[in-house]
């Protein structure tokens, strides 16, 4: 029998946690798994584990075992994964900042293996300060046009490819449309514009300002007329309490929703159906998968124009919704990245684009959302996205080898300086 490639991939918990970079490194891990070729290995972050068990699936078994760790890991939980598991391929994803700690030791890891870093998130200025982390790499994957650029730019050497995000179109997609109704009857939802916003409730994603300004539109067009779904953990600690801005607003009679609760993807296909416009006015998004998830229901969408959003809502020819230039851009910073823009929206663009979409027609919707759905089946289909991921790890295989084939790369070495 031919010995299986052996992969392992550090990201955001791949079956657990409510992210798009752990949804993103589940399809990429079961694509490799469909094969039969491969077997994984997986370390599994970024959420509060009730243990810190090995778990397995029940599709997969043995050839995918994942750990629960804490954050990302740290040195000696990937010294000891290498030694136990002696991977193929070290594979792992999300931002640059929470992988510093394991570029600090990338010779001892890429002398035994190639590193591949899927790449979630930078913008401009040219993150100069990232080159020694990007150079650090044996081959990286951008999910948007706009990282793909900066690292090339940054670090022309490494070998760079762009990559994007896939969504389950059979999973996402336009229901029945009496199915539809009788569930928005059942809830509620009927008879009213609703926008959706499907996000974590962290800062960057604007939660605040988007009740608030929708609050303000509320007042505008009437209570009664038009209603904000928003699911997310309301009390997040990374975000806003979102329970006491609504009670500061008064607004009380069900205007604004929150749905909290973890829901299977077929649930969550018919909230984006009952939705008249998914909105995401993030100040800054690597990709925004909720967004291209509404579009492959054939709902429409507002996004700010920035990272991989900006793709989703336009091909450069059609538009799948509202794209917002930002107004404004703010320079943040911190030890670890000292510098990199935010994508500022004025609340009146904002405002503007609600009007828009609720003075338009049920059909003008229905359309602009039809041809978002034609968009994503197109440039964002499993298919491709699959045989693509499979295609690049077998290169990387062939190519850089790991262990006792290990090719690409040299060791560094200690020399006495007389």
């Amino acid at each position: 029998m031919t010995k299986k490639i052996k992969v392992l991939t550090l990201s955001d918990h791949p079956v657990h946690a409510l992210s798009g970079v752990g949804t993103q490194s589940r399809y990429v891990i079961e694509a490799l798994l469909g094969t039969g070729r491969y077997e994984v290995i997986s370390m599994g972050g970024a959420m509060h584990h009730p243990d810190y068990n090995p778990q397995k699936t029940d599709q997969w078994g043995d050839d995918w075992v994942i750990y629960p760790v804490k954050g990302y890991g740290d040195h000696e939980t990937i010294r000891s994964m290498l030694r136990t598991h002696k991977p193929d391929i070290l594979w792992f994803m999300t931002d640059p900042r929470f992988f510093t700690w394991l570029w600090e030791i990338e010779d001892e890891v890429r002398s035994v293996v190639p590193m591949v870093y899927y790449h979630v998130w930078d913008n401009y200025p040219y993150p100069n300060f990232n080159k020694e982390y990007y150079d650090s790499n044996d081959v990286i994957v951008s999910i948007s046009k706009l990282t793909h650029d900066i690292v090339q730019t940054v670090s022309p050497d490494v070998e760079s490819h762009y990559l994007p995000h896939a969504v389950d179109s059979e999973m996402f997609k336009e229901y029945p449309e009496k199915i539809v109704k009788d569930f928005a009857t059942e809830h509620d939802y009927d008879g009213v514009v609703t926008f959706f916003w499907n996000n974590r409730n962290a800062r960057r994603k604007q939660s605040g300002s988007l009740v608030w300004w929708f609050t303000e539109f509320l007042d505008e067009v009437g209570r009664d007329k038009a209603r904000l779904i928003m699911h997310t953990d309301p009390k997040d600690p990374h975000g806003q309490d979102l329970v006491a801005l609504l009670s500061e607003l008064k607004l009380n009679n069900g205007e604004i929703l929150i749905s909290s609760n973890k829901i299977p993807p077929n649930a969550l296909g018919m909230m984006y159906n009952c939705a008249d416009c998914t909105i995401n006015i993030s100040d800054a998004e690597g990709f925004g998968l909720a967004t291209l998830e509404s579009l492959a229901c054939s709902t429409p969408i507002i996004v700010t124009m920035t990272g991989g959003l900006q793709e989703q809502v336009t091909d450069g020819e059609e538009w799948f919704g509202v794209g917002l230039e930002p107004s404004s851009k703010a320079v943040i910073g911190s030890q670890d990245v000292p510098y990199i823009y935010e994508d500022r929206l004025s609340k009146e663009d904002f405002l503007n684009a609600l009007r828009k979409v609720y003075n338009m027609s049920e059909e003008e919707r229905k359309e602009l959302g039809r041809k978002g759905r034609e968009h994503v089946l197109k440039n964002y289909n499993f298919e491709d996205f699959n045989s693509k991921w499979i295609d690049l790890m077998d290169s990387i295989h062939a190519r850089y080898g790991s262990w006792e084939t290990r090719k690409g790369y040299k060791k560094w070495h200690l020399m006495e300086v007389k």
